[in-house]
């Protein structure tokens, strides 16, 4: 696993696809199985990937099912923490299209970089890259850029991350999702008047299924020496509100 860019010649491209789907086959525990033909409506699992323990507080099943596509606006730090619990607990995941996501918040974070795979450049079409690492891993999180996605390919991206059992959550518009997640930064800790060190900063976070209601949590992440960790809110006190804080923690 590592970093890298796709070349923009189509014959490049190809070549570096197929050796990426090469690397899936080898992910133990996941490449073997995601090569056999599986049936394009297999259910959704009801197993789940790992979060942030506040953030699992809100998800309806206290965590990210296995085979579901998450919407996600906002703060890039809940990205992060997601990547984190996942590699961290013994998971696979890549990044694609998100080159500004801080490997170092991450290992912070409790992150095993040597599990996560990040194309910090995927050429024209993220999707494309996101569809071949869905074979392989757990997790796999995609920028599009602004890019538009038709809602037919999101129904076969979909319908992959389903029948391979991958979670695939998509920094951009996407068509009927399982789940919506939002993430603000509306308040931090630390920092005085033009002085001061960031402690914390607190996190608005919306979680919308397509059953069910709304749920709406904060949460604080909060810096030690060496590691950062995720509170509930109400654990700690004292947060300055701020109306601009996205590109601190993005």
């Amino acid at each position: 696993m590592g970093s890298e860019a796709l070349p923009s010649d189509a014959g490049a491209r190809e070549r570096v696809l197929d050796e990426l789907r090469r690397q899936m086959v080898a992910v133990p525990g996941r490449g073997a199985s995601a090569t056999g033909h599986m049936p394009c409506e297999q259910p959704l699992r009801r197993d789940l990937l790992p979060v942030p323990p506040p953030l699992a507080d809100l998800l309806p099943d206290g965590g990210l099912p296995k085979g579901a596509v998450v919407a996600y606006t906002g703060a890039h730090s809940l990205l992060t923490g997601m990547l984190a619990a996942v590699t961290g607990s013994g998971g696979h995941a890549a990044v694609v299209g998100l080159p500004r996501l801080g490997l170092l918040a991450a290992a912070e974070m409790g992150a095993e970089l040597s599990r996560l795979a990040v194309i910090t450049d995927p050429g024209p079409d993220p999707a494309e890259v996101a569809a071949v690492l869905l074979d392989g891993l757990d997790l796999v999180v995609l920028g599009l850029g602004g890019l538009a996605v038709s809602p037919s390919r999101c129904r076969v991206l979909a319908a992959r991350a389903r029948n391979r059992g991958a979670t695939l959550v998509v920094a951009g518009e996407w068509a009927n999702p399982t789940l919506r997640l939002d993430s603000r930064v509306t308040g931090y800790r630390g920092l005085g008047p033009g002085r001061g060190r960031l402690r914390s900063v607190c996190l608005d976070v919306r979680v919308s299924a397509k059953a069910g209601q709304t749920r709406h949590g904060r949460m604080d992440l909060c810096a030690e020496v060496g590691r950062t960790e995720w509170l509930p809110r109400e654990t700690v006190s004292g947060a300055t509100e701020v109306t601009e804080l996205h590109e601190a923690v993005s």
